[in-house]
């Protein structure tokens, strides 16, 4: 099956140069999308040039910092439209380790969703603050309370999907972004009926670079979980 990882950014100069031939080494059947927010570090500018180097690696320019979760979409859109089989969502900032990818090709074979879990097998995070981890990790208990999402790590951003699942989901009616974004996208995968699957994953906070973590995005996911609930209750999903 062929492959598409798509990975937003936003100033990850230093990371994405690194990433990219990490990734692709992998699988010979994978390729890459960078989605770029105009980043002024010349993030985007790197990517064209692996791009133009290796016809495995795409780009999408964005006018701005547009959020991740249309960041996603964008890239999902692009995968639909071409003949991509599973898409992945991975960070650029290696707190995914591309050296977990066959593990999610070996999941996805009795699963429609594959989401690599920090909380599994208890909490695979390293280098975290306490206090971010706690956050996290509340979060989590708080989603599954309010949605029944079957997952551990509702919050993932390191995940599988199969082309099917994307084509199912209207992505013109997923508006959230940050930890929100991943919630929606699970839970509507779930009650769709897809078999969803977790897999431990290890977790590391990022090398260099700054988190993109806002105030913002956490009361997003807070008040996103009653949303979807609603949604689901009044069979508007």
């Amino acid at each position: 099956m062929k492959g598409l990882v798509v990975i937003p950014t936003y100033n990850e100069h230093d990371n994405v140069g690194e990433i990219v031939p990490r990734i692709l080494e992998t699988d010979p059947r994978f390729e890459v999308l960078v989605v770029d927010d105009a980043s002024p570090d010349g993030t985007g500018e790197l990517a064209d040039r692996l791009a133009a180097a290796n016809p495995r690696v795409h780009v999408l320019h964005r006018p701005g910092k547009l959020g991740l979760g249309s960041a996603y979409r964008a890239g999902f859109r692009f995968a639909l439209e071409r003949n991509y089989d599973l898409v992945f969502e991975m960070d650029a900032d290696f707190s995914h380790d591309p050296a977990s990818l066959p593990e999610f090709l070996r999941a996805i074979e009795d699963a429609d969703l594959v989401v690599g879990s920090r909380y599994l097998n208890g909490v695979t995070v390293v280098n975290w603050p306490i206090g971010r981890l706690l956050l996290s990790y509340a979060a989590n208990r708080y989603t599954r309370l309010i949605t029944g999402l079957p997952l551990c790590d509702s919050t993932a951003g390191f995940k599988c999907f199969r082309r099917s699942v994307l084509e199912a989901i209207d992505l013109d009616r997923v508006r959230s972004d940050g930890y929100s974004f991943q919630i929606e996208m699970s839970f509507k995968t779930w009650k769709k009926g897809f078999r969803v699957r977790e897999i431990p994953i290890l977790f590391s906070d990022r090398r260099v670079g700054i988190s993109k973590m806002s105030r913002r995005i956490i009361i997003e996911a807070a008040f996103m979980v009653w949303r979807l609930r609603a949604l689901d209750l009044l069979r508007r999903l």
